[in-house]
């Protein structure tokens, strides 16, 4: 890898001052626009995993400058982020909303702590939590808007038609091999977390 970097110039000033220690009002702000991020985490080896997560607009509180409260809800049951977080405590979220092209990245040490430990109302869809985590926000900044600007992904005119790509049951069913490719769609969707 040496000198693999060598032909990238360095970041200008503003790149580098505008990450900032806390969620101040803009990144707040942003946050309770937000109805989707991604929460990284790595085991203790730091094989790294990523985890897709969404709600309504503003699902991630924001408890205080310091503190995010991210609820978890029910899903496929693998818990790779949680059992990661057990044995490395960094993380991060990157947030996503619709319509704005730059996201936010927060980045700090996560603890799961049980739903009633946080007096915050987190029913979602008629739903409480399993778990709530906590995320002890160390570093936070908005980054540019030239991936989803590349991406043209808030624009119409580029969504691919479901028909692009087969069912998810067909895929599910070849991953791992089903021996019964007669189960019906809605059953295995919700096998494998695929409901509110």
């Amino acid at each position: 890898m040496d000198g693999a970097l060598d032909h990238y110039r360095g970041p200008n000033a503003r790149a580098v001052d505008k990450v900032i220690d806390h969620v101040d009002h803009h990144c707040a702000a942003f946050i309770g626009l937000s109805p989707f991020a991604v929460l990284s985490t790595a085991d203790a080896q730091g094989s790294p995993d990523v985890s897709p997560r969404g709600g309504v607009p503003g699902f991630v509180r924001v408890l205080d400058e310091h503190t995010l409260v991210l609820p978890d809800r029910e899903g496929n049951y693998r818990l790779d982020s949680l059992h990661n977080l057990q044995v490395n405590a960094q993380a991060a979220l990157m947030f996503v909303v619709p319509g704005i092209e730059e996201t936010l990245r927060v980045y700090g040490r996560c603890r799961l702590v049980p739903t009633d430990e946080v007096d915050l109302d987190l029913v979602e869809y008629g739903k409480r939590p399993l778990s709530v985590l906590l995320m002890d926000v160390e570093r936070a900044y908005f980054h540019c808007a030239k991936a989803i600007m590349r991406s043209k992904l808030w624009d119409p005119g580029v969504q691919v038609h479901r028909s692009a790509f087969p069912p998810m049951g067909q895929v599910w069913r070849e991953h791992t091999a089903a021996d019964s490719p007669a189960q019906p769609d809605h059953e295995m969707r919700a096998e494998l977390g695929r409901e509110l």
